[in-house]
């Protein structure tokens, strides 16, 4: 039994005390504003915050000067006009008749979002290439921001009382931001800083990189629950006690259940509050970002979702929904979006047998998100660990798209991809784009990763830009890599490796 009158109480007296706080005109700010934050570059920077009714609010920004009263509702904001990228340290001072708060070494740049699971939040100080990175670290023109969340890193068990206490959207996660500086940059998302780097390194603009990730967590809890009820596709995600509803993976319920089951907690008509729940991180994340303005959306998903089969032949109209979702609420239609396409597993721990189509899956949306992509990371996966150490590689890819589609650095964005298949005269000729100047294995290897029933091995050579394999009549389909554990070894002449796919064979 959940002691719902009890947390009213409760609710009631910190209302009051807030109140109470508000009466003495206190300024209270959001979490993303801190020390050594990245506004974002040439667009209008709101400044919010909340104080006690008709309390005079002065704020001093970057030498421009703003003043604004306190509304009935307790909140203020104002606005100040676009800035150009800047690695010359600003200063922000917001006071009133009570008190001064003073915010320092602020950058003008470009501000990404981080969002995913773990191997999203896969640490710096845990990554392959980290001893050599260690001493070459990127200047002072990275910053970011890591959201700690209630319950990371807690498998297993169930959560203290202290972690239950703070499992609402007020209170669900803390944060500064940082530079990247040794010790903290250890636990800095790995993906992103080589993501920020090699913008950095490439353009000079400072990048502010927001950290949301959260380790094992579904797609469903990023996307509101507004968007998920009126979705005719997905409204029975959001209908009754999320641990016991069948329309979400197992996995995420079995691991809800050990944390919160049975628990005194925050909970409302979908069940206990928890970082899995359909739309929790949106509402304790996501939503209270806004509207800090933002460039675009990295993510690294889908483990969660690749377990069972209608989880992952619905995973592609739930990134969609997701993306409607934050351009939407951000008020860009066109804001980036780039994500990674699920690695290479095979063990006994983790089912894995419905990965290459889910691969397969994250591929095709590249036909229906404009504004996005999506970078391979099959070829550098590791066989029994669902977080492979090497997110260099991954970080770098990802940026090629960024570059070329928000920097005006032109270069290749992808790995191939496949366009057709065809067969004629015994072979099947599989053309493809994102070729570069040519196809190639790396070390001119034999070509692995081909078949045409998705298990058996099958030869295939690379002929300039086309795979060519030799066949004793029409296939219905071409596969590649479509192993858990990929043996596909296509590359382009930039080194990027080509997407598992599925692919119907035409005549």
């Amino acid at each position: 039994m959940f002691l719902t009158g009890f947390y009213r109480k409760i609710t009631l007296l910190l209302v009051l005390t807030c109140l109470v706080c508000a009466s003495y005109g206190q300024v209270t700010l959001p979490k993303i504003f801190t020390s050594n934050m990245v506004f974002q570059r040439n667009v209008p920077i709101t400044i919010w915050g909340k104080s006690a009714p008709g309390n005079h609010i002065n704020i001093l920004f970057s030498g421009n000067y703003k003043n604004v009263v306190t509304r009935v509702d307790s909140t203020w904001n104002v606005e100040f006009q676009p800035l150009p990228a800047t690695k010359e340290p600003q200063k922000l001072e917001i006071w009133s008749k009570h008190e001064k708060i003073v915010l320092d070494n602020i950058l003008i740049g470009d501000v990404w979002l981080l969002s995913g699971q773990s191997n999203m939040e896969y640490p710096l100080g845990s990554e392959a290439h980290f001893a050599k990175e260690q001493e070459q670290l990127v200047d002072g023109r990275l910053r970011y921001f890591n959201a700690n969340y209630i319950g990371k890193g807690i498998y297993g068990e169930k959560y203290t009382r202290e972690a239950l206490n703070k499992l609402n959207a007020q209170e669900y996660f803390t944060g500064t931001w940082q530079e990247s500086q040794l010790p903290e940059v250890k636990e800095l998302s790995a993906v992103g800083y080589y993501f920020g780097k090699k913008i950095i390194t490439e353009t000079g603009v400072p990048i502010g990189l927001i950290n949301i990730a959260i380790g094992g967590a579904p797609i469903e809890t990023f996307i509101s629950v507004n968007r998920l009820k009126n979705s005719k596709v997905f409204r029975k995600k959001v209908q009754g006690n999320w641990l016991y509803n069948d329309a979400l993976p197992v996995w995420i319920r079995q691991r809800g259940m050990e944390n919160v089951r049975n628990s005194f907690i925050y909970k409302d008509s979908l069940g206990p509050n928890h970082s899995y729940k359909p739309g929790f991180a949106y509402e304790a994340m996501v939503k209270t970002l806004l509207p800090f303005p933002i460039k675009g959306i990295v993510w690294y998903q889908g483990e969660s979702n690749a377990q069972e089969q209608e989880r992952v032949e619905e995973y592609p109209a739930l990134q969609k929904l997701m993306i409607q979702n934050y351009r939407s609420k951000w008020r860009q239609p066109k804001m980036p979006f780039y994500w990674v396409q699920l690695s290479s597993i095979d063990t006994i721990n983790y089912d894995s047998h419905y990965w290459p189509p889910f691969r397969n899956n994250q591929r095709l949306l590249l036909k229906s998100i404009k504004h996005g992509g999506m970078v391979v990371s099959s070829d550098i996966g590791n066989q029994t660990n669902i977080h492979p150490s090497n997110k260099k590689d991954v970080g770098e890819r990802l940026a090629r798209w960024a570059l070329n589609d928000c920097y005006g650095v032109k270069m290749i964005t992808s790995g191939p991809l496949p366009v057709q298949a065809h067969y004629k005269n015994g072979k099947v000729i599989i053309s493809f784009q994102y070729t570069g100047d040519g196809l190639k294995t790396m070390g001119n290897k034999k070509l692995l990763g081909f078949s045409i029933n998705g298990k058996t091995p099958i030869p295939a050579i690379i002929h300039q830009d086309k795979v060519i394999i030799k066949v004793k009549e029409q296939p219905e389909y071409i596969f590649y890599g479509w192993q858990p554990f990929s043996t596909g070894n296509l590359y382009n002449s930039e080194n990027l490796p080509a997407s598992t796919f599925k692919l119907i064979v035409n005549p």
